[in-house]
């Protein structure tokens, strides 16, 4: 018997949309079962997925922590000629959680409108020979690396904005423009979301993000070149304390894509500058001066060989705060941007971000089958300033006497598609050899002993 209401309403959902699946073919889906017009899309997107770590790592644990979460999106679009009409629903909860468990809305959004735009593009503005598009409206974005503004993947929740988004192109280049809205999601209180209580999420002028990204392929060694400028501008709400930032990020991109029996490599550096906060309290409101910047680099070969191998060198430096005592912020924002793709797992894991780290590490992809993909790596982690947190885990020695070692991940993801297109199986692993910062700072657990993650998830796109 099912004592859990909340769990009880999850693998209710869980089995209704998995419930024929054994009838199911990689050329399923609701559209055509419901035989709608052309010009009408409707998707439905469900992710189940269990984690876990077996032992503490972050500030004020004492043991490990798992979770069960749950993400479904209803896409309705209407696409008429030039003119574009998108609609998506969202709904992430969580069961299973316990007392380590980050009751924040990274995990939790329940039951709230994700998108809903209005787009017209030309293939011909005015004559001239240029793609132009438009969208206005609540919406998702990914730009460039998604590094800096992404469409979460892997999180349970998803950054979305509110605003106006053009694209101008041509042949080998493209010009993008916005200013938008970051949309809160709500309620963001602890009682809040653990008693399931709903809420709709909004947007407000105390927080602006204005952005322009210039792209051009087909240069020298077929290379493609990235340039940009965001910022950044957000003050406390009644609802959302904020870090208060006022930032300006310029930075540019140089990358090849992978191709068998070549070289690929990729360059991403961004500055940035202005004025923020330390914390997100309330009680803080002493402004500091900000200056911060990454780097990435990586250099890959892709081998002609069984499963398809890609052997990648990475490497990742994104600036901490060098003083605890000036009137400055020194710690790189990553802004809206992802960092699965790089770091880790996020979710209840997300040991390592973008922030105050210094890593280099080596990663192995490949693909087993033609629906199997994979990859293992590894990583080592240091602090880009001792005196500054471990992000991760929250843990910081203001003294710096703790030394900067962090410790090393190693982490593996197998991903099946099952019924391509329908749907995946997923699996990861993890596990952080802890260093002696991880080990010996002020604030860190007691538990000295290597952690384990794990997780496996379904998905269905239906």
């Amino acid at each position: 018997m099912i004592k859990n209401k909340k769990l009880a309403h999850c693998c209710a959902l869980t089995l209704g949309l998995y419930s024929g699946l054994n009838q199911a073919s990689e050329n399923w889906s609701v559209q055509k079962q419901l035989t709608l017009p052309h010009w009408v899309t409707l998707k439905i997107d469900h992710r189940t997925r269990y984690e876990g770590y077996d032992s503490a790592f972050k500030k004020g644990q004492s043991g490990g922590d798992q979770v069960i979460a749950f993400r479904t999106n209803v896409f309705l679009g209407i696409n008429y000629n030039n003119v574009e009409l998108g609609t998506e629903f969202i709904d992430s909860r969580i069961t299973l959680e316990g007392s380590n468990t980050p009751m924040s809305t990274s995990l939790i959004n329940q039951t709230d409108l994700l998108q809903a735009y209005l787009a017209w593009q030309s293939s011909d503005l005015f004559n001239s020979g240029l793609n132009f598009k438009i969208k206005v409206g609540r919406q998702t974005m990914d730009v460039g690396s998604r590094r800096l503004i992404a469409r979460n993947r892997f999180r349970n929740t998803i950054n979305n904005f509110t605003g106006l988004d053009t694209t101008l192109s041509q042949g080998t280049w493209h010009w993008r423009n916005f200013v938008v809205l970051p949309v809160s999601r709500l309620p963001n209180n602890k009682a809040s979301l653990r008693s399931g209580r709903t809420e709709f999420d909004q947007e407000n002028f105390e927080r602006i993000l204005a952005g322009t990204f210039l792209s051009i392929k087909n240069l020298p060694l077929n290379s493609i070149a990235e340039l940009y400028g965001y910022y950044l501008s957000e003050d406390d709400t009644q609802q959302t304390h904020t870090k208060n930032r006022k930032l300006f990020t310029p930075g540019f991109r140089w990358f090849k894509k992978a191709k068998t029996n070549q070289f690929d490599f990729e360059i991403e550096t961004a500055l940035q500058t202005g004025t923020s906060y330390a914390t997100s309290s309330a009680s803080d409101q002493h402004r500091l001066n900000h200056f911060a910047y990454f780097s990435h680099a990586a250099l890959g070969y892709s081998f002609d060989a069984p499963w398809q191998p890609q052997l990648m060198l990475q490497y990742d430096y994104a600036s901490g705060d060098k003083d605890p005592n000036d009137n400055e912020n020194n710690r790189f924002e990553t802004l809206y941007g992802a960092r699965r793709f790089e770091f880790g797992p996020t979710s209840i894991w997300g040991a390592f971000a973008r922030a105050n780290i210094n890593s280099p590490g080596i990663r192995l992809k490949f693909k087993p089958h033609k629906t199997i993909t994979g990859f293992i790596a590894h990583r080592a982690y240091w602090l880009a300033q001792s005196k500054d947190s471990w992000t991760g885990a929250k843990i910081r020695d203001v003294t710096g006497n703790s030394g900067a070692y962090i410790g090393q991940q190693m982490e593996m993801r197998l991903r099946w598609q099952a019924i391509p297109k329908t749907l995946q199986f997923e699996t990861g692993w993890a596990h952080l050899f802890k260093g002696s910062f991880a080990k010996n700072a002020p604030n860190a657990p007691s538990n000295k002993s290597d952690v384990d993650y794990f997780y496996f998830q379904t998905s269905l796109h239906i």
